[in-house]
């Protein structure tokens, strides 16, 4: 039983950051552009303007996601209570490997939206 809970704890942890820095990056998004916390693409990078531009609207997708991704985090791992350790690492590994395939692919539509709204050089589109 202690391993099923240590990976349900696990298997939540993505979807509680993606909830966490999602609200953190809407609100608040990192002051300076920096290469070490935030959201850092090249797009993203060029300028104040595509750097706030780019955590709020990651912030929002991450919110999203993130509780789309608890409850079917949550529902296949109680499915599970009880079994034994190697069909609960299994199930647990496979859910952290798909939030992480989602975590990951939340960048398309993020830069897919800078391009919308700015040109090559940052500047905003009219």
């Amino acid at each position: 039983m202690g391993f099923w809970v240590f990976m349900m704890i696990c298997s939540l942890l993505i979807p509680f950051t993606m909830i966490i820095f999602g609200k953190l990056f809407i609100k608040n998004p990192p002051k300076e552009i920096n290469g070490v916390f935030g959201y850092r693409t090249k797009m993203s990078m060029k300028n104040k303007d595509t750097w706030e531009f780019a955590h709020k609207y990651s912030g929002k997708l991450w919110v999203t996601i993130g509780w789309i991704m608890l409850p079917l985090s949550l529902i296949p791992m109680l499915f599970i209570i009880g079994k034994d350790k190697n069909s609960v690492g299994i199930l647990g590994g496979i859910v952290c490997c798909i939030q992480t395939v989602f975590l990951v692919i939340s960048i398309i539509p993020t830069e897919k939206a800078l391009k919308r709204n700015f040109d090559e050089d940052g500047n905003r589109k009219k």
